[in-house]
């Protein structure tokens, strides 16, 4: 609750009505004409206190504000390296969004979904089996900044709304770029399961012998395919 205090007016219009009437009624052209109205009014307005006081009362204010609590902080991975990263993914994803939000044309939207779609399994492949960070070090270190470089100058000379020699043969060079770039991630995230698909390579050739040597391999071969 909130202490309300309503003033009272009247103690102010006795005293105003003070000089009203003085000065109808009476002379106010001197200094003691002019000082016994001020004790005049002085003296009404403290009556019209008295006589009418000032009123308090309770009005429902807002609650007090609580402590706010500590927004909770997202979980990290507890691998200062890897935390990095995905703070790097997440900011790199969220360039390209604002990106291929600004940069018109179907061709080159698709081709930012599939370098933002690449990036975010590249590195989240990373995050899952750390061992492979070695393998994407050129990749954070070059291609994705400079990749991220060529789309931002490829928005801005478009935003530019002129054509040049220099601004058409830039734009131009970037777009013929692009099908280049998108074939690099691809080629890096591929790169990733490299072991995997060894050892699943491996594991199918086993099989493959074990179940000839057993003879349940016969009749048609065992592939990868099943």
């Amino acid at each position: 609750m909130t202490k309300q205090v309503k003033k009272s007016p009247v103690p102010l219009y006795l005293a105003a009505a003070v000089w009203l009437f003085w000065g109808l009624l009476l002379p106010l052209y001197r200094p003691v004409h002019i000082l016994g109205a001020a004790l005049l009014s002085g003296a009404a307005g403290l009556i019209g206190k008295a006589l009418f006081p000032d009123k308090s009362y309770d009005l429902p204010g807002e609650a007090a504000p609580q402590p706010r609590e500590e927004a909770e902080k997202p979980k990290g991975t507890g691998d200062a390296e890897l935390d990095a990263l995905i703070t790097e993914r997440d900011r790199a994803v969220s360039e390209m969004r604002r990106l291929n939000a600004a940069i018109p044309g179907e061709k080159i939207s698709a081709q930012i979904d599939r370098l933002e779609e690449d990036t975010r399994q590249i590195i989240d492949q990373v995050v899952e089996r750390k061992e492979k960070l070695p393998q994407i070090k050129r990749f954070m270190n070059y291609y994705l900044p400079t990749t991220l470089k060529l789309l931002n100058a490829y928005d801005r000379m478009g935003a530019a709304g002129v054509s040049g020699e220099n601004i058409d043969g830039t734009r131009g060079r970037i777009e013929e770029m692009m099908d280049t770039i998108v074939s690099a991630f691809d080629k890096q995230l591929d790169a990733l399961f490299a072991d995997e698909a060894l050892d699943i390579s491996t594991d199918i050739t086993v099989m493959e012998n074990l179940l000839k040597q057993e003879g349940l391999g016969e009749g048609r071969p065992f592939t990868a395919n099943g």
